[in-house]
């Protein structure tokens, strides 16, 4: 069954390039996310507004240092594409994982190589599960 989709949970265009910078450069304030940002300029006051939403949605912290803020991820990469995945799941394939990989492989982004990797991954997966019992 679909999950619900929560507003909180999912991350915009924009939000996301702002956590990315947090992911890679770790605590920072407004003026180094600015400057590391690619491909858009955004003012200043553009990216600490953002900062601040993250921030309402619990997925950054802040602590003051000197006269500025410095935010850190709370929510992790893994976590953002899980929800991120979750998400994409339910809208486009009524929460199947299933329907997605046959897109996937009718569409020809997943190749025999690739299938085949997976297929170890859930052999091994499944002598791990079977050992444990």
């Amino acid at each position: 069954m679909p999950r619900r989709k929560s507003p909180e949970l999912s991350l915009t265009p924009l939000e996301l390039e702002i956590m990315k910078v947090l992911w890679e450069t770790g605590p920072a304030n407004v003026q180094t996310v600015q400057a590391k940002i690619e491909n858009r300029e955004l003012a200043y006051t553009t990216v600490q507004t953002m900062l601040n939403v993250l921030h309402r949605k619990g997925k950054v912290k802040r602590q003051l240092k000197d006269r500025a803020y410095l935010y850190r991820p709370v929510l992790s990469r893994r976590k953002a594409v899980s929800q991120a995945v979750g998400d994409m799941l339910d809208r486009f394939f009524g929460g199947s994982a299933d329907d997605l990989v046959l897109n996937l492989v009718e569409t020809r982004q997943l190749t025999p190589e690739r299938l085949a990797q997976i297929q170890k991954l859930l052999e091994e997966n499944r002598e791990e599960t079977d050992g444990n019992d």
